[in-house]
């Protein structure tokens, strides 16, 4: 492994201080598109009189190309740099949502899916690959944690500018053109990166194939770990995202009401994130700290369809922001700490398919058992799949 421009291994001062800065600003726009797409999609999928089932199925396009495509793109951000590989993303972004905007029913809908699902992750990984080169140990927690507050910001304004858009009446497919100005901002902030950021990596398929991915999830305990745990945040964070408007719509909910109890998510979860460093040393330790999310994610879902009052489900709401604001730094810090700098980007990239690929299922999984038992049924399912999964790992 060869470098096209001098290292700067440590990346000190200025420089990291500025591509953290303009990765948490390029990243936070993101989010806040891909929160957006959270509330926009649902509505727009029941507007077209899609059946849970249907509505599953396109919920779960997004996550389609990201499943194959996310180890080979972490070969892609080593060999191009983390700065091209953004802006690329970013671009590919806005192709997807003016294609939603552009082409009215069903086949934009699942194109502009498709496309926006592979910029998020091509944007994602590029971003966490920069950020676990900028520190270790306590530093590297703290620039994850902080980091994760800053996409949890964008988590927020996402779902409550989308239902003031759908409430206020430009249409659905204007809320499609907003997103995509919040794009195009997103990949013009890629330009201000530098240093490592744009550094370039000479590695073979062997180092960052899939083979090599496997070799690490059968013999490193780390990336073991920070795989099971993303997966089960994930699938969380899958059922949550994609059914709770649903849910609320058919409580006869306002679209702005919808916003906001999505919005409360993130909101909890941007909230405890700047102190996972000390949360950790106070419960003792990283894998004390994996079970207290994944508890608090599993209550949190299980109760869910049991409620119709909007102070409970806030409540359940706050359990769920809880555990993914842990889950997601901890399964990143767990990762990056594993892994030798040259294969970072490839084990990034198979932790990311293995997220991509919970998102794919989870929909899938929970249409079925609405259609099968209704909302208890499916969100007390999901719920308890999270919890037999934690006891099995304290367990080992």
């Amino acid at each position: 492994m060869t470098a096209d421009t001098p290292s700067e291994s440590a990346q000190p001062g200025i420089d990291a201080r500025r591509n953290f800065f303009v990765v948490c600003l390029a990243l936070t726009l993101c989010f806040v598109v891909y929160s957006m797409l959270i509330v926009a999609v649902p509505v727009y999928g029941l507007r077209l009189g899609a059946s849970p089932l249907v509505l599953g199925a396109v919920l779960s396009t997004q996550y389609l190309l990201p499943l194959l495509f996310a180890i080979p793109l972490g070969g892609v951000v080593t060999r191009y740099g983390g700065r091209a590989t953004l802006i690329s993303g970013a671009c590919l972004m806005v192709a997807g949502l003016l294609s939603m905007h552009f082409w009215y029913g069903y086949p934009g809908l699942v194109l502009g899916q498709l496309l926006v699902g592979l910029a998020h992750l091509q944007m994602v990984l590029a971003a966490q690959t920069i950020i676990s080169n900028l520190g270790t140990g306590l530093r590297l927690e703290r620039y994850f944690g902080w980091y994760s507050t800053w996409l949890s910001g964008g988590q927020v304004v996402g779902p409550l500018l989308a239902g003031y858009l759908l409430d206020s009446g430009p249409g659905t497919g204007q809320v499609f053109l907003v997103m995509a100005v919040f794009g195009a901002l997103a990949g013009l902030a890629g330009f201000w990166l530098t240093g490592q950021a744009r550094e370039r990596l000479k590695v073979t398929r062997r180092e960052t194939g899939f083979r090599a991915q496997w070799g690490l999830m059968r013999t490193n305990p780390g990336v073991q770990l920070s795989v099971l745990v993303t997966v089960l945040g994930m699938f969380a964070l899958g059922v949550y995202g994609s059914y709770l408007p649903v849910y609320l719509e058919s409580l006869a909910m306002s679209p702005v009401v919808i916003g906001v109890l999505v919005s409360l998510r993130a909101a909890i979860s941007m909230l405890i994130r700047p102190f996972m460093a000390p949360m950790i040393a106070m419960v003792g330790g990283r894998r004390r700290a994996v079970l207290l999310a994944l508890g608090t994610l599993a209550v949190g879902i299980t109760f869910l369809g049991f409620s119709e009052q909007i102070l409970l489900i806030g409540l359940l709401a706050v359990l769920v922001g809880i555990g993914a604001g842990l889950t997601q730094p901890l399964s990143m810090v767990l990762l990056a700490e594993s892994v030798d700098r040259e294969k970072r980007s490839g084990a990034l990239g198979m932790r990311l398919m293995a997220n991509r690929a919970i998102h794919f299922l989870a929909p899938l999984l929970f249409g079925a058992l609405l259609e099968l038992g209704g909302f208890v049924l499916a969100f007390g399912a999901s719920g308890l799949v999270i919890a037999v999964a934690l006891i099995v790992m304290q367990r080992r």
